[in-house]
């Protein structure tokens, strides 16, 4: 038994570990994912608390995994997975059964998984941890507590390092759709053979202590202004096959006109991402100036795409500076860094930069 145990073991620790660090290298990506959760269930005002929590659920799921490993505290450590697990379960399959949710987020963009394969991941972990939970005494220490105490901090310490790190300069490994080398032109396109997802406008409403839900061709009978319109959403019914991997990338002018296929035509130019409302703005600002001088300097085009409109936009339009708007998920997608400097040749992604990097990114230009 104490080898089925030590197997089940390993196989729950690296799967956490795993699934943590994917998540550590994007914090913002899961984020983005809560936030998902929380405005289906209408409790969007603790989307300024996701990030957070985001940094905090990535250091429990790495901490719970090394700590099973290396045998730390077993009974509350098998004790906290369970719970964990249990959590996980619940989104997983409130995703599938729902259809609300496309995908968890369990593994990052880097190992997208459908809700279906996400639920069932999470039924086997939960029959593994309840293994372990009803024999917990056989699970034993592999290294005295001195030793499990040290290593058990080290890793905590490393995820607040690296998840610090790839919010100031852009995760290490980049698995989304504006990664260094994509041609954007081409994520753009739909595979061939592409079925799009079946979906029916779902209304939820209250009456009274009920919330009810149905779709355009299931009005109630008693449909009257007693019902409380709470919101509205579209329910998947079918999966299709997957379509483009990059949506909704329009860009227009400030007075609405779309130049998306005039800019990724444009042989050599700087596409910067992000948000004028910057928490440092003096130095941000400093920076991009540097960035437009050179580009000024050398005929290399210049834009700066947000999602914002105001008194920050107007005063890089003053400055020579091209502002594009865009949709604010793609800022969100496209954007881990506010801002983030794009070195491009037509459609093609030479380079990414955070704006920390404004060293880094005026030698790069110079070698454009």
């Amino acid at each position: 038994m104490k080898k089925i145990l030590l197997i089940i073991r390993w196989i729950v620790g690296l799967l956490f570990i795993f699934s943590g660090l994917i998540k550590v290298n994007d914090p913002l990506g899961l984020s983005y994912k809560m936030q998902e959760f929380f405005e289906v269930w209408g409790v969007d005002f603790l989307n300024h608390y996701t990030l957070g929590m985001a940094l905090l659920m990535n250091m429990l799921e790495v901490g719970c995994g090394v700590a099973l490993l290396i045998g730390f505290r077993n009974k509350y450590t098998i004790r906290l997975l369970l719970l964990l697990i249990i959590f996980f379960t619940f989104l997983t399959g409130y995703a599938l059964l729902s259809g609300k949710i496309k995908t968890c987020g369990c593994l990052g963009d880097c190992l997208p998984l459908t809700a279906a394969q996400s639920f069932i991941k999470d039924l086997v972990l939960l029959a593994l941890i309840v293994v372990l939970a009803l024999f917990d005494k056989d699970v034993t220490p592999l290294l005295p507590r001195f030793y499990t105490n040290g290593i058990l901090m080290l890793s905590i310490a490393f995820c607040v390092l690296l998840q610090d790190a790839v919010l100031n300069y852009l995760p290490y490994i980049d698995c989304l759709p504006f990664k260094i080398g994509n041609n954007l032109v081409e994520q753009m396109q739909k595979p061939k053979n592409y079925i799009p997802d079946s979906t029916v406008i779902t209304y939820k409403y209250k009456k009274g202590n009920k919330t009810i839900e149905f779709d355009q061709s299931h009005f109630p009978d008693d449909f009257d202004s007693s019902y409380i319109f709470v919101n509205r959403y579209d329910k998947l019914i079918r999966k299709g096959t997957g379509g483009a991997k990059i949506t909704d990338f329009n860009l227009t002018t400030q007075s609405g006109n779309d130049t998306t296929e005039a800019m990724l035509e444009i042989p050599k130019y700087v596409m910067i991402i992000g948000t004028p409302m910057h928490a440092n703005f003096t130095k941000w600002h400093a920076d991009l100036l540097s960035v437009r001088d050179y580009c000024t300097k050398n005929h290399i085009s210049l834009f700066y795409i947000t999602a914002q409109s105001g008194d920050e936009t107007s005063l890089l339009a003053k400055e020579n500076i091209t502002v594009l708007k865009c949709d604010a998920t793609i800022i969100k997608t496209a954007a881990r860094v506010n801002s983030t400097y794009y070195l491009m040749n037509r459609s093609v992604v030479v380079n990414k930069f955070s704006d920390k990097n404004i060293n880094k990114i005026l030698e790069a230009l110079v070698k454009m």
